[in-house]
């Protein structure tokens, strides 16, 4: 059942590839989408929320002289990141240029990335993990150069050296995981570190968070990521942003926190600090921002942060909300990234200073303001959107470990109203040039993609349980491992 989440996307994608019609391309490639997230959605619905091991298993072996096993499965802490993967790659599909030139080679890297990221999320033997991480390299790569916008060669590769070294810091890092420890195997329920020096654990955790800091990105690993974002189309953004990031923060968690239990806690408070630094950072390079795309890729950086943060407190509201806070962030992000590249579209540029009165009713793109205003309102954590209850269980599960870096964030959550007021004000209101304000209307079809995220960030933050019924389970077992870490942590924390 897990194997045509990965097949059913590698398949598609090379029939697309060789389809000469852009238009069926499109068709093809929107098909696959959808069938892959009703797949995702019924085993969601099969997932049984009392088991917090893993589900729907699957084993073969593969390279058994190099511990290289093809063995998958899925918990609370892939399951909702899998629906995430599915939906946004139809999101991106969808909201994709009927025109794309290169229709064919475009759409099958699309499903290439979903293959790769459905992958890494059910990838239980660390190498396999590492081969479903570099997957998507080279079609994210191509898909900013040949797509993206003026500066996209220099962009993607940026994205490529750093994402390379992402990988080979982490494949470095599972290596001598594994040789020290004196595994033959590279499954993941085979490997411990537990008898290993403590200085070792240390130096392997160290070179594993720097890899994935890289991918989720963190500050000073983010710089990547801003002109990646920018010079990328917005659906491809998309796909960095909502769906790719996501990599980073699911090994954060799955291999970082569960497989150096023993060292957590020495390298909590740090994993804390930084996470608070990325989101201060985050926020004020966004208020400082006069590209509105640009300004969205730094909040995008900062949100992030609360990831972090939450998974360095290691308890099981903080690990429950740092999952929560993935899917989340994707949703948003999706929004932003779509009601931007609309306004471009539209408007014809992103700066701030050229934009204004974009609500009014009859000249302007009324739906697309008022849909910005509750992108901006669920990215700030108002409540009724699904933003606010990831932070709040994020806020409430890290404060009694680590209250300043808690603090830090919640300021920085009040930074986030301060630049999307800026930036409503600025593109919402206003008005318009009589002379060369006669914007285009949007058709259906451009607005749907806007419209379902939409339904889904409100749905979820009206029913929260809905989002974090599939996680708790998994996020209480992962947190379990870390309880001496966490009195330990308490007590540091108590006695300064």
């Amino acid at each position: 059942m897990l194997s045509a989440l990965i097949l059913v996307p590698l398949v598609a994608a090379i029939i697309v590839g060789f389809t000469k019609s852009g238009q069926t391309a499109r068709t093809l490639a929107l098909s696959t989408a959808g069938l892959l997230f009703v797949w995702t959605l019924w085993l969601l619905f099969q997932f049984d929320l009392s088991d917090t091991g893993l589900q729907f298993s699957e084993y073969l072996t593969w390279a058994e002289p190099i511990g290289l096993s093809y063995s998958l499965g899925t918990d609370g802490l892939s399951m909702p990141l899998l629906v995430l993967n599915a939906l946004l790659t139809g999101v991106v599909v969808y909201s994709s240029k009927a025109n794309t030139p290169r229709a064919s080679l475009y759409y099958g890297l699309i499903l290439l990335v979903n293959a790769g990221v459905a992958g890494a999320f059910l990838a239980q033997n660390l190498l396999l993990f590492v081969l479903f991480f570099e997957l998507e390299l080279i079609p994210l790569y191509l898909l900013i150069a040949i797509w993206g916008g003026e500066k996209r060669g220099y962009a993607a590769m940026k994205f490529l050296l750093y994402t390379a070294l992402s990988g080979i810091l982490i494949l470095a890092a599972f290596l001598g995981v594994a040789w020290l420890s004196g595994s033959f195997s590279f499954d993941y329920d085979s490997i411990s570190t537990e008898n290993l020096p403590l200085r070792a654990q240390l130096i392997l955790l160290t070179v594993l968070l720097v890899g994935l800091g890289i991918k989720i990105p963190l500050v000073p690993l983010h710089t990547w990521s801003p002109d990646a974002y920018v010079e990328a189309s917005p659906p491809v953004a998309i796909l960095l942003g909502g769906i790719l990031a996501k990599l980073g923060t699911y090994g954060l968690v799955r291999f970082g926190l569960q497989m150096f239990p023993n060292t957590w806690e020495i390298v909590a408070p740090g994993l804390a600090l930084i996470g608070a630094i990325s989101v201060m950072y985050g926020s004020l390079n966004a208020i400082a921002q006069n590209d509105i795309k640009r300004m969205v890729a730094y909040s995008s950086i900062g949100h992030m942060g609360y990831v972090l943060v939450a998974a360095a407190a290691g308890t099981d509201l903080s690990v429950l909300g740092a999952v929560a806070q993935m899917v989340a962030h994707g949703l948003i992000l999706a929004l932003l990234f779509n009601l931007v590249g609309i306004v471009e579209d539209k408007v014809g540029t992103r700066e701030l200073q050229l934009l204004n009165g974009l609500m009014n009713p009859v000249r302007g793109l009324p739906l697309v303001s008022g849909l910005l205003v509750m992108a901006g309102m669920a990215s700030a954590g108002i409540p009724g959107l699904v933003g606010f209850a990831a932070e709040f269980i994020v806020f409430q599960g890290s404060f009694p470990i680590f209250p300043i870096p808690t603090l830090i964030c919640i300021l920085s959550s009040g930074l986030t109203a301060v630049y999307f007021v800026i930036l409503l004000n600025r593109t919402c209101f206003g008005k318009l040039n009589n002379e060369l304000a006669y914007y285009d209307r949007l058709t259906w079809s451009e607005r749907v993609p806007a419209l379902v995220l939409s339904v889904i960030i409100l749905f979820l933050g009206i029913q929260p349980n809905w989002l974090i019924r599939w996680m708790e389970p998994t996020a209480t077992m992962l947190a379990s491992t870390l309880q001496p870490t966490q009195e330990i942590v308490a007590q540091n924390v108590t006695q300064r």
